[in-house]
């Protein structure tokens, strides 16, 4: 037995950091949080300063088992859990459970996982820092007291089944996305023209090359684009004036946890959540420092190392050391932004780990290089025949520094790119030769929906949570229902391009596919209600700057500057007592839209939110007769629906006409659309709209499916309604909605199996259903 018990979080760490310690010490993983609070009341006693409730979950039971047993057999027990606010509260949890001591157990903290780092961690343990706990604690506090008192508020206000949850951050983060998408559905385009002018010049080869320049910004509209154009014909052009500025670029700082996140995304289209689960990857096998960070600060081994590589790869005048500081005072849980352990490594892990490996790579190495310096141009250009003159841009690299390794990625917050392309040689009194010019329609776009990158971007420019508080609210608020990732179809639009060419000037409309977004987030109608009703009764929760503040306050409870019981309180009883005021004053929240009346019954049409979704009804539930219900489709929105689109959605089930003397009809079910004939269902595919899908495209379906599934039989007991058909891993039996397997012995000869025997097998399958598979913990 070693004499050495050392606790880290993942069990893949522990076999990494075991092999560099050796015999003295034997390495145990606590598989992450060992304890968590109580269901029952909450977990808190309110009464009683706000004191935890905390329990061992049971599929930890059998992992504390363990380690107590292994404490009691080592000399020492020493804690290695990760280095932030929630790996000191594991730490802590871990002497309550084992019977440590917190003020004497051996705690050590180390951004990589190194053999020199683990060995001088070893050197110079430390106590648990209960301040830490203490911040990690009321942040847990906290949020289960947002979660459980606001959440049966939502139970009973809303017209939803019981499954509604709200959370502190989560809520927040969803209020962005719908704030959002109501500023995009407010938003009216409207056009102006462009214009560019191509002209020919000589380069440093005599050899003719065109560039383009632009005339002036933008013009109203098509008459006003006309005018220019028309002022123009017969008109020369010459160069006035040519200014070369110098000009430069500066890397970015090396990654934190937050621009990690977003530049993954940009750059190699990860989820927030699959970056870190990669990071983590890397940073227990060792490739990189601790992944949960808001520093950017390197430390003077990584700095050297950085030198080293730089220069022996691209020569000395590629170096350039930097020191970055923080914007944020409070980062200083972690002390090193993500970086390499080893820079003179390049690569790591499997195909999407290495991805991840070389951005975080290239980012560290660009961070200490020189700056790319450039050469700005911009041209003048007269127009003979009017006052207007053209200006063109170009930008010349003349050391590529840094961007040699690496190129910051963009959103498209920050507009498009502004690299222009290189000019040929010009000089002032140059005449120039015009090609054409053009003067194109262009539209005005709203922000655009939010990325994952980007929601993180925003959150932590608002100071709302913190490194490792981003993925698993993005994920929480998807899994919610309050917010969808998906890509949403653009509509063709035409615009207008007039050409100036040979002192003619020609108009024609072209096309382009407006309003097309790939993986944006979405907020759905219910996160759209229960996001005005929290702002309703809950503003202070959902106040932005209320929300960065309460993480100010765990930071001030992380110091030593503020007791963590004491802010709780601060924050509970007016919270309570809004809780308390909603339930009894607040009436039900539907999200109702009104939309019109119904022009066949005269009867109200409003859109709003149902027990099982978005949807529309006509007429209200008076006297005997009953309101007509319509499920809104995927594509469409309680706020933003029409009464036109609202009664298109009353005309399923339709009748498609006779196949077969048997009508087909077709209708939107439990799995989606689907068309009826003679008493068989046929689910129609994607591409199929069943408000517009005619009986030419059913038929053919349905003779389709019904070939198909002849194939697929291999004997029918029509009496006993039991059917052997062919699987793609065998042939089986099916009865009604179950299916049964066909023993190994009697697979080969499916066709010769009698009644009696199906009814054996099936009765066999009953008395001895499958073991379910032990769900993983």
């Amino acid at each position: 037995m070693a004499k050495n018990l050392l606790i880290v979080e993942s069990p893949a760490k522990a076999k990494t950091i075991e092999k560099i310690l050796g015999s003295d010490f034997e390495v145990r993983s606590c598989y992450g949080h060992i304890r968590d609070l109580e269901k029952e009341d909450m977990g808190i006693d309110i009464k009683n300063g706000y004191k935890p409730k905390y329990t061992v979950s049971e599929d930890k039971q059998k992992v504390v088992k363990e380690l107590k047993s292994l404490a009691k057999k080592s000399e020492d027990v020493w804690l290695a859990t990760d280095e932030d606010r929630e790996g000191e509260a594991i730490s802590w949890h871990l002497c309550e459970v084992l019977g440590l001591d917190p003020y004497t157990t051996k705690r050590i903290v180390f951004h990589e996982i190194t053999k020199p780092a683990i060995q001088k961690a070893v050197k110079n343990p430390r106590n648990v820092n209960m301040d830490l706990v203490n911040a990690q604690q009321a942040r847990r506090v906290l949020d289960r007291i947002v979660g459980f008192e606001l959440s049966p508020v939502l139970w009973r206000k809303m017209s939803m089944r019981n499954n509604l949850s709200a959370g502190r951050v989560q809520s927040v983060a969803v209020r962005l996305i719908v704030e959002r998408e109501r500023e995009i559905t407010r938003f009216t385009a409207s056009s102006t023209f462009k214009v560019e002018a191509f002209f020919s010049a000589d380069d440093i080869n005599k050899k003719k090359v065109t560039f383009k320049a632009e005339g002036p910004d933008k013009i109203k509209d098509a008459t006003g684009a006309n005018d220019f154009l028309q002022k123009c014909v017969g008109a020369t052009y010459k160069v006035e004036d040519v200014q070369v500025k110098p000009g430069k670029k500066t890397p970015s700082a090396p990654f934190t946890t937050s621009t990690l996140q977003q530049e993954a995304s940009r750059k190699l289209g990860y989820s927030v959540s699959k970056t870190m689960l990669l990071a983590q990857k890397l940073y227990e096998n060792g490739h990189i420092t601790y992944m949960r960070t808001d520093s950017v600060n390197l430390s003077e081994t990584a700095l050297e190392s950085a030198r080293q590589a730089i220069t022996s790869q691209y020569g000395e005048k590629y170096h350039h050391q930097r020191v970055f500081k923080n914007k944020n005072e409070s980062a200083q849980e972690a002390h090193e932004a993500i970086r390499p352990t080893d820079m003179n490594i390049t690569s790591a892990g499997d195909a999407d780990t290495t991805r991840l490996y070389e951005l975080i790579w290239k980012r560290t190495m660009a961070s200490q290089m020189a700056d790319a310096q450039l050469e700005r141009t911009i041209a003048k250009i007269s127009i003979s025949t009017t006052k207007e003159q053209l200006t063109a841009t170009g930008e010349v690299l003349r050391f590529d520094g840094f961007l040699k390794v690496y190129s910051e990625g963009r959103d498209e917050e920050d507009g498009e790119d502004e690299n222009e392309g290189m000019l040929p040689p010009l000089a002032a009194g140059q005449q120039l030769g015009f090609q054409r010019m053009v003067a194109t329609e262009r539209y005005s776009r709203p922000l655009p929906r939010y990325t994952e990158a980007s929601l993180v971007k925003k959150l932590e420019e608002l100071g709302i949570g913190r490194p490792s508080t981003y993925a698993p609210t993005i994920s929480t608020v998807q899994q919610r229902g309050y917010v969808e990732k998906r890509d949403k179809e653009g509509v063709k639009r035409e615009f207008a391009i007039l050409t100036l060419e040979n002192d003619k000037i020609a108009k024609k409309s072209a096309t382009e596919n407006a309003g097309a977004e790939k993986s944006k987030l979405f907020p759905t109608d219910l996160g759209m209600v229960v996001t005005d009703f929290l702002r309703e009764h809950f503003s202070k929760v959902m106040d932005y700057d209320f929300t960065a503040n309460i993480e100010t306050e765990f930071d001030r409870i992380a110091e030593g500057r503020k007791e963590w019981n004491k802010m709780i309180d601060e924050f509970y009883h007016p919270f309570h007592d809004s809780v308390e005021h909603t339930i009894e004053h607040a009436g039900r929240a539907k999200g109702e839209h009104e939309l019109g009346t119904d022009p066949e019954s005269g009867k109200p049409v409003v859109a709003r939110l149902g027990r099982f979704g978005p949807m529309v009804q006509i007429g209200a539930a008076e006297g005997e007769e009953k309101p007509r219900f319509a499920k809104l489709r995927t594509d469409q929105s309680i706020e933003t629906i029409t009464l036109q689109e609202a009664l298109e959605l009353f005309r399923l089930p339709r009748n498609l006409g006779q196949f077969e003397d048997a009508d087909v009809t077709v209708n939107i079910g439990r799995f989606g659309p689907y068309a009826q004939h003679a008493g068989q269902f046929y689910s129609l595919k994607k591409e199929m709209d069943p408000y517009s899908v005619g009986l030419d495209e059913v038929a053919p379906l349905i003779e389709e499916k019904r070939k198909a599934k002849a194939e697929s039989e291999i004997k029918i007991f029509e009496k006993e309604k039991i059917r052997i058909l062919k699987g793609p891993y065998g042939p089986y039996i099916k009865q009604g909605l179950r299916n049964y397997k066909i023993p190994k012995e009697k697979m080969e000869t499916p066709a010769a199996l009698t009644i009696e025997e199906v009814k054996a097998i099936i009765e066999e399958a009953k008395a001895n259903p499958p073991k379910k598979a032990p769900r993983k913990k």
